[in-house]
């Protein structure tokens, strides 16, 4: 990162620039897909987690130590439901549903996480969200991510800046914070569920950790993302990120100041590809960081 946003991610071209009323309008659908989808992740895990549990309601997937819930298959049909009847026709691409993203064409394709921070769902642990973002030509567009457990919604959109919405209404720009020195800084984290990857990811930790000020690891990357937005920590980067863990977040990030890296939105999370997101007074020093340990090349699931 030299100061400036990078990413790998084709750019719309001039021709196909995106209107602020078009922003306008898919950032409030992310908002209303999102915060119909926690009200039901919230209502939901009491009678799923509650004194008499549901057979079958946890299952794994490609790792034993990665979960899925009915709740989150639930949350994306939710979702895809009321696309069909808002936008029907556009392509969506879901955690749990699956779907291709196609970077050419025009179509706007919606990236879908339906509970990012499953763990945390999954223990109680309050650090989960709904992720939903719409994205053309690989870029985001617009985006919200909600705080399930505290009810509240980060949301963007591309030009258009980056809130954080309250319980109350209560309404917070969101800028990242001013630091400058990498040797002060928070920085978040987070962990593959592959042993191989897992392993690589905390000996590059190792290495970070005596030049900042701290790590913390919150274990739902949505969410570590709008804590850049939001200055609760200052940078963020993890290996292995799918297009639906940072698709709005990132956008949200971006829209506070952040410096981005990402991927194509097409790349799979099994390639290790690594996200960054940085406080602009910090992002040229911890790029350098990054890539004098290693943590800039891929580390692929395997």
């Amino acid at each position: 990162m030299d100061g400036v946003p990078e990413s790998s991610t084709p750019v719309a071209e001039e021709s196909a620039a995106e209107t602020a009323e078009t922003v306008s309008e898919l950032r409030r659908l992310a908002v209303e897909l999102a915060e119909r989808a926690a009200a039901h992740v919230r209502a939901r895990r009491p009678e799923v987690f509650g004194a008499v549990a549901i057979d079958g309601a946890v299952r794994s997937k490609g790792h034993a130590t990665d979960p899925v819930t009915v709740v989150d298959t639930e949350s994306e049909e939710l979702i895809r439901a009321l696309l069909a009847e808002r936008r029907p026709g556009d392509p969506i691409v879901g955690e749990e549903g699956g779907g291709s993203m196609i970077a050419d064409g025009d179509a706007v394709h919606w990236v879908v996480d339906p509970i990012d921070g499953t763990v945390n769902f999954l223990y109680g642990v309050p650090g989960y969200a709904v992720s939903v973002a719409a994205m053309r030509h690989g870029r985001s567009v617009a985006g919200a991510v909600v705080d399930v457990a505290r009810a509240v919604t980060y949301s963007a959109g591309l030009g258009a800046g980056a809130t954080a919405t309250a319980a109350d209404g209560t309404v917070e720009q969101l800028r990242c914070n001013p630091v400058e020195d990498l040797s002060m800084s928070l920085v978040a984290t987070g962990f593959a569920y592959g042993t191989h990857r897992r392993a690589r990811q905390a000996e590059l930790l190792a290495r970070v950790l005596p030049r900042i000020r701290d790590i913390r690891r919150f274990g739902a990357a949505a969410l570590d993302l709008c804590h850049v937005a939001a200055g609760r920590v200052d940078a963020y980067y993890e290996h292995g990120l799918n297009a639906w863990d940072w698709g709005a977040g990132a956008l949200i990030a971006a829209e506070a100041g952040a410096r981005l890296t990402l991927p194509p939105a097409t790349a799979s999370g099994a390639a290790g590809d690594l996200v960054v997101a940085a406080a602009p007074g910090i992002a040229r020093e911890l790029g350098e960081l990054l890539a004098e340990v290693g943590a800039t090349e891929p580390l692929p699931d395997r």
